[in-house]
């Protein structure tokens, strides 16, 4: 924040001195946020609901955050790693953003951290969960407001023990996320009889399931857990009713399967149990005036995405608070954050060292269209820090 600061002054400085006649001058009262999310392809609802939740909230505050204007620089990352680095150091470097808010696909938010942890900018994680950025790659500058990969993995895990499922088969995409997420479920069902028989996998983004699903067919499981999101989740979930596996072997999920895709799901997954840090029906006065505002803003219920995002706004603006909206004091936007109870439609949390939140995964039901709670799977979960040279401070 000071390289970005002291260039504000630098170019305040070569305005005055060359009457304005070409110097690009950023407002003395103006934010700039980076949304780097994916707006095409398999996870788009997912970063149009993260930019939604974010906005509502900047919204809630007359669009203005310790009493400067909120701009927003919008870039769609298209969940494609190879493009990663270009997209963030462009944001960065060109348009001088102040603080980045993305992304939800795990191999994109790696070049995100590596850029933002070497240039000291301030990076919110409203969605991608992968271990390693509030693991080895943490940083005092690198806030997650969403879930670690496992967290509600580890949830699932419980809920098939408590189900009394023995045998069990994981299905997943072969990238970071399933990898980090098949880890959690496994670490949820351990030491209770229960195991994993197959791990079975498709490259992100492949939606052809058939094969999948005849191996499944094949080792006659208790049970099958499934991590998968998007459009992705959408597809499996209807293969795996039309191939009528749900009649004889029960299908759980990470709360992804199910989350902001029921609509598109329909009576394939009624009755389908996932575990997540949000639910349908929690109740709380916070949740139900933001599900209002919500609604009252885009014609539609919210998910934990625009949870997700919704949490990042209202961490950047208890960091800018502390400061006055001093964008150079970053260590007092830090530790601010750091130390702050997040009243959160999930329900309150604060973060651990590494910056990750220590929350309660639900478990839900889908009934009529929505992801019901139903209880508490596991409760004040927190997520791996291995590695994390904060953890130590």
């Amino acid at each position: 924040m000071k390289r970005v600061f002291a260039k504000r002054l630098f170019s305040v400085s070569a305005c005055l001195a060359t009457a304005c006649a070409s110097v690009p001058v950023l407002a003395a009262d103006e934010i700039k946020v980076g949304l780097m999310l994916p707006f095409s392809g398999t996870y788009a609802q997912l970063g149009e609901a993260v930019e939604k939740g974010f906005k509502l909230h900047i919204d809630e505050q007359g669009g203005r955050l310790a009493g400067k204007t909120v701009t927003y620089v919008r870039v769609d990352d298209e969940s494609e790693p190879s493009k990663a680095s270009d997209n963030v150091n462009k944001l960065i470097k060109r348009d001088k953003v102040d603080v980045i808010v993305g992304t939800v696909h795990s191999g994109v938010v790696m070049a995100m951290a590596k850029a933002a942890k070497s240039s000291k900018t301030l990076l919110i994680i409203p969605h991608a969960g992968t271990d390693e950025v509030t693991g080895a790659m943490c940083a005092p500058n690198i806030f997650r407001s969403s879930f670690s990969n496992w967290q509600p993995a580890y949830g699932a895990g419980k809920l098939a023990v408590e189900k009394g499922y023995k045998r069990i088969v994981t299905v997943s995409w072969k990238y970071t996320a399933g990898e980090e997420s098949l880890r959690g479920f496994k670490e949820g069902i351990k030491g209770s009889g229960s195991s994993v028989v197959s791990d079975l996998t498709v490259p992100f983004p492949n939606t052809e399931f058939q094969a999948l699903l005849t191996q499944i067919s094949a080792l006659k499981p208790d049970a099958v857990y499934a991590f998968f999101g998007g459009a992705g989740a959408v597809k499996f979930v209807k293969d795996y009713a039309a191939a009528g596996l749900g009649r004889t072997i029960p299908l759980i999920g990470s709360g992804f399967l199910t989350e902001g895709v029921l609509q598109a799901e329909g009576a394939a997954a009624e009755g389908l149990q996932t575990t997540l840090h949000y639910a349908d029906g929690l109740n709380s006065e916070v949740d139900k005036a933001f599900r209002a505002a919500y609604a009252k803003a885009y014609g539609a219920g919210p998910d934990v995405y625009a949870v997700q995002g919704y949490d990042a706004a209202q961490m950047l603006a208890h960091g800018l608070k502390a400061t006055g909206g001093d964008l150079g004091k970053q260590a007092g936007i830090v530790k601010a954050i750091e130390t702050m109870t997040v009243n959160s439609p999930r329900g309150a949390f604060k973060l651990s060292k590494a910056h990750s939140p220590v929350q309660d995964i639900y478990t839900r039901t889908v009934a009529s269209g929505e992801n019901r709670y139903t209880s508490i799977a596991a409760k004040g979960v927190g997520s791996p820090s291995d590695g994390c040279a904060m953890a130590a401070r």
